[in-house]
């Protein structure tokens, strides 16, 4: 197996980082859809209170996307958009836009970002906080797109009578989308 001459970063040449970004792209093209999908998986489990557990309202919201007649990339974001509640509990929705951000559009990446404090507009007044804090992003103009989201999908998706699609069913679509051309930082640097 190849490896890089260099031991400090500054030191090292550009074979050496064209060997790194190959070994990066195998290894992405073998695991990435796999640890994602393995990822969104471990929300199986504690209903938590819920009437379903956290796997089951990720099928659910991605499956009343894709029926309400969503594109492919927002049916995908709306099946990953829970997906850090177990690693990120506390910044769940930035964790799941993270992931998302080199493959979706800006709006995608924008609506997944923020859809926490807009779904807290259904519940926040219940526990003592403001369900209009998303009110501060009025006028953006991907406003009423998280809302919309949040309002038709995400909110809704808590049914345990609802004929929900499998993961198998996801599983193509999220493939296609975490294949897709990533933008880089070095790129996006160059552009600028």
């Amino acid at each position: 197996m190849e490896e890089v001459s260099f031991t400090r970063m500054e030191d090292g040449t550009a074979e050496d980082y064209a060997l790194l970004a190959r070994e990066e792209e195998t290894l992405k093209a073998a695991n990435f859809a796999d640890g994602v999908l393995g990822q969104l998986q471990t929300l199986k489990g504690p209903k938590l209170g819920y009437k379903i557990d956290r796997y089951q309202h990720s099928l659910q919201t991605a499956t009343r996307a894709e029926r309400d007649g969503a594109d492919e990339e927002t049916v995908v974001a709306a099946l990953l958009h829970d997906i850090g509640d177990t690693l990120a509990p506390d910044n769940h929705a930035e964790f799941a836009a993270t992931l998302l951000k080199p493959y979706v559009t800006q709006r995608t990446w924008w609506i997944v970002q923020h859809h926490g404090i807009f779904q807290g507009y259904y519940f926040w007044h219940h526990l003592g906080g403001d369900r209009h804090a998303r009110e501060q992003y009025r006028g953006h103009p991907y406003f009423e797109a998280c809302a919309d989201f949040c309002a038709r999908w995400d909110q809704t998706a808590f049914d345990p009578d609802y004929d929900t699609a499998p993961l198998t069913h996801f599983e193509p679509m999220v493939r296609r989308l975490l294949r897709r051309e990533p933008w880089t930082l070095w790129k996006e640097t160059a552009a600028a």
